[in-house]
Order: C-alpha cells, then sequence, then structure tokens
C-alpha cells in the first residue's frame, strides 16, 4: 500500500502521468472515490499520456465505455446488472487491455486479484490518493 497527498490538480496530473508510465496491458485499475474526487481526471491524465496529449477523452459515464486502441475506460456508475459487463466487453478488457475502471464495486466479482485499487479522497483541490 502506497499514499500519496497530493496539493492541488498539477500534482494530481503527474501523478497520473507518472502512474501512466508503469502500466503495461493486460492490466486493470480500479479508481475508486466520491463524485468530484478526480477519477475521471485521472483516467484522462493515464490516457493521454499513453495515447499522446491530444487525445480527446470524455467522460464515459453516458457511453459507459470508451476505448483508446488497447485502453478501455469504463465507468460502471449506471450498471445495475453484472450480467452487463460482459455485454459492455469488461471481460474481453481484462483479459487484453489496459483498463481503467470508474466505480468499480459492481464488478468485484470479476475483477482479476491483481487489480490495482487506487482510492481517491480529498478536499478542495487537495487529493489523497491510495493505492493498493
Amino acid at each position: 500500500m502506497k499514499t500519496y497527498e497530493l496539493k492541488n490538480i498539477n500534482e494530481t496530473h503527474e501523478f497520473a502521468r507518472e502512474f501512466a508510465k508503469t502500466l503495461h496491458a493486460p492490466v486493470c485499475v480500479a479508481l475508486h472515490g466520491d463524485l468530484g474526487m478526480g477519477k475521471s481526471e485521472i483516467a484522462r491524465t493515464i490516457i493521454q499520456t499513453l495515447r499522446g496529449a491530444d487525445t480527446v477523452v470524455p467522460s464515459p459515464t453516458f457511453t459507459i465505455v470508451q476505448n483508446y486502441d488497447g485502453i478501455s475506460h469504463f465507468d460502471l456508475y449506471r450498471i445495475n446488472d453484472k450480467s452487463e459487463l460482459v455485454e459492455i466487453g469488461l471481460p474481453y478488457a481484462l483479459q487484453n487491455d489496459i483498463t481503467l475502471i470508474e466505480w468499480p464495486e459492481i464488478a468485484a466479482d470479476i475483477l482479476p486479484p491483481d487489480t490495482i485499487h487506487i482510492y481517491i479522497t480529498g478536499d478542495g483541490d487537495a487529493r489523497n490518493i491510495t493505492i493498493k
């Protein structure tokens, strides 16, 4: 377990850029945190670090999944039934891609044992990030 205390959004971006450089497929990163804690911002920075700063990375809140040439970004907030996880391609992504998952709780039963869990808490622009 490792914890980071980040003072502002710039430090959060720097954390995500450095973390991105450690990722190699297949790997799963589960992003945990309340609304507004920066799950999408961290995922966006990871994707832009690995696929280019000009990569457009919308939040997958409504599309549920976005793919970026070997990186799959899931937002499971609106998933109500575990059977939907197969329909949206999560098992395939877990076996083949760098898989970033926001709101991963509903998928807990199928996440690989070596999933990297990132827990984000904070106040204002400061964030505490714990990696397990």
